[in-house]
């Protein structure tokens, strides 16, 4: 059974610092960054106004937070590499959060590219802070409101720069 999650960009930064990500370049690196762990992960750019990345994963083989770690990854890989640019500010710390909850409630809308009850709703987050990103959404209530089974948080740091 393939289970299905749905990936969203925050992205909490100053342009000045990194530039932000276009949906079809935001798609492009987990399409590669999850290729390369296994073809049996599979994404796909969706046409929608918040959720921009359809990954379809047997449920068998990897949990939603397995493939929450890998997007973590495969984001922290592409900033290091762009932070190697001559015009990126040479030191930056970056914090990448991946933070995921299964949707329980009804749709919201009939679209087919829609979360639906019983998939991932994964937000990315590029931020300076996750701390501070994640007491300004209450994520700790967010964790006391739902079991410990629909819920979970990767966190990368990626520093950035020419050390």
């Amino acid at each position: 059974m393939d289970g299905r999650m749905l990936l969203s960009h925050n992205f909490d930064l100053s342009t000045e610092a990194i530039p932000p990500l276009g949906r079809e370049d935001f798609a492009a690196i987990f399409q590669q960054g999850l290729a390369s762990h296994s073809p049996q992960i599979r994404c796909r750019l969706i046409q929608h106004p918040h959720w921009v990345v359809e990954i379809r994963f047997p449920t068998p083989v990897y949990s939603p937070a397995q493939v929450g770690t890998y997007c973590a990854e495969a984001l922290a890989q592409h900033r290091r590499a762009q932070a190697l640019a001559p015009d990126l500010t040479p030191d930056l710390n970056l914090d990448l959060l991946v933070l995921g909850g299964l949707k329980s409630t009804p749709p919201t809308s009939a679209d087919p590219e829609a979360l639906q009850p019983g998939e991932w709703g994964i937000d990315v987050v590029e931020t300076p802070s996750a701390e501070a990103f994640l007491t300004a959404i209450a994520w700790e209530s967010t964790l006391k409101q739902k079991p410990d089974a629909e819920v979970f948080k990767v966190e990368c740091l990626a520093v950035l720069g020419r050390h």
